[in-house]
């Protein structure tokens, strides 16, 4: 179980998140014919909630007539009935960097809105139960379990929620005992290995002495390489063997994709800040102050590359968002365009040789390349859960992670010439971390790069005292 807190992602600007939660084996049974993500009984047993992406839906308890009673903007989880059946709450996905806040809606649909408008900035609310008793509403706010009680004010104002654990590590959402006495929790760790897969062999081993990094890229001259530490997400520059680190962003903030100018004398990346959406900035190899590369732009700005001349920059939106483009900065004006035909289009990666744009659908099912030449796009992969799309260096082939089947994810390489696929490596034994919960890089020698997941975890049993 993941201890920290994920919205649910198709391989994004990133990659798709790899649930490492072993599957049930035992037998399923079909509700109706509604399909969802997350689901709930009432406490009489009459209603069930059901998410799906952001729809929430009701309907009777056997799945029957079902019904939507809202939208939402971002993906829904983790739902609960209120013990008088009167309302739902539940988490919604999908904020910036990742975190979630707690709504409330009526049964109806009627009033949705945020729980604790303004509690915490930013919220990292999730997963919200009711104690068996129906007298506390439990949650998580960053990695920590707060209790808010059932009964409001005397001025009908929501009273604010109580921290009960203090806990040096991030806890998982909490589970009841059938006593209603104990919580159970599960509390760890977070920390990955830089892991090299040798083609050859078929074995993973090291790479660069195991640190726990994800998004590694070098230098076009293969001196230095840069990367963000995990779990901390800072972007740091080192030279090969180690030596001469220096880190380059601070937290809160969360690093994202670092790129190599063509001279090597600056990195682009984009960052994640609580509140607000991703930002492009550009910093000097050699350690300075960031500086935004769009300023003035509000709009998501993510996987931003260089032009192999160094003069353009492309980049793109979110990724569930299907009325994000792609778009091109030119250094030299800075004047902004959008990439013909990108729309519903996310994650671009520019080929080596500025040849080719390779990005991925909104909806994480397709691969497809646009020839700048002829400004015409043709799919390259239309099968699987794809992301983390990256160049060989020959621009022969794309690797690829494809999330799709059970177990975990496979590695993939498609030859652009003729859309040839093959497998590269088989992950349902290599469990991986990172910020999404996954990546694959490149060597030098295009051998996949991954972060393994050597995080600690165990299972605490907490005793239940009303605040």
């Amino acid at each position: 179980m993941d201890s920290r807190f994920r919205r649910p992602l198709k391989p994004s600007e990133t990659s798709g998140k790899r649930n490492s939660c072993p599957r049930s084996e035992k037998a399923r049974r079909r509700r109706g014919e509604v399909e969802g993500q997350f689901a709930a009984w009432s406490r009489d047993g009459n209603w069930l909630a059901i998410a799906d992406d952001k729809d929430l839906l009701v309907a009777k308890a056997d799945g029957t007539e079902p019904h939507k009673i809202a939208t939402f903007p971002w993906l829904l989880g983790y739902l609960a009935w209120s013990p008088e059946g009167d309302n739902i709450r539940l988490t919604m996905m999908g904020l910036p960097i990742n975190l979630g806040e707690i709504w409330e809606v009526s049964h109806d649909g009627r009033n949705p809105h945020a729980l604790f408008p303004g509690w915490h900035n930013p919220a990292h609310q999730c997963c919200g139960f009711w104690t068996t008793d129906g007298k506390y509403y439990l949650f998580l706010s960053n990695h920590q379990i707060f209790a808010l009680p059932r009964n409001l004010s005397v001025l009908h104002h929501t009273p604010k929620p109580v921290q009960i654990t203090s806990s040096p590590m991030p806890l998982s959402p909490p589970i009841p005992s059938k006593d209603g006495k104990k919580l159970f929790v599960v509390g760890g760790t977070e920390l990955g290995e830089l892991s090299r897969y040798d083609t050859k062999t078929g074995r993973f081993t090291k790479f660069l002495d195991g640190i726990s990094a994800e998004y590694l890229v070098s230098s076009h001259d293969g001196q230095l390489v840069a990367y963000v530490s995990y779990p901390q997400g800072t972007l740091w520059r080192m030279k090969r063997d180690g030596t001469d680190r220096v880190q380059l962003t601070f937290q809160p903030a969360q690093a994202m994709l670092p790129r190599w100018s063509p001279d090597d004398k600056a990195i682009v990346f984009y960052e994640l800040s609580p509140n607000q959406p991703g930002k492009m900035y550009e910093i000097a190899a050699d350690g300075a102050t960031p500086h935004a590369v769009l300023p003035g732009d509000t709009s998501p700005q993510a996987d931003p590359n260089w032009s192999p001349d160094g003069t353009k920059i492309l980049f793109g939106g979110l990724a569930d968002d299907p009325k994000a483009t792609l778009r091109v900065l030119d250094r030299s004006t800075h004047q902004v365009s959008t990439l013909p035909g990108s729309q519903s289009m996310f994650g671009p990666r520019w080929s080596p040789s500025g040849r080719y744009i390779v990005a991925q659908t909104s909806d994480s099912r397709k691969l497809r390349l646009f020839d700048p030449r002829t400004q015409t796009w043709t799919d390259l992969v239309t099968k699987g859960l794809v992301g983390w799309p990256t160049w060989s260096k020959n621009e022969q082939y794309l690797y690829y992670m494809d999330n799709s089947g059970p177990g975990g994810g496979i590695v993939f390489r498609v030859r652009i010439s003729d859309n040839k696929i093959e497998q590269v490596a088989d992950l349902r034994s290599f469990v991986t971390t990172g910020f999404y919960n996954s990546w694959l890089g490149l060597a030098e020698d295009d051998s996949p790069l991954l972060l393994l997941d050597i995080g600690t975890q165990d299972v605490y049993s907490l005793d239940w005292e009303e605040p």
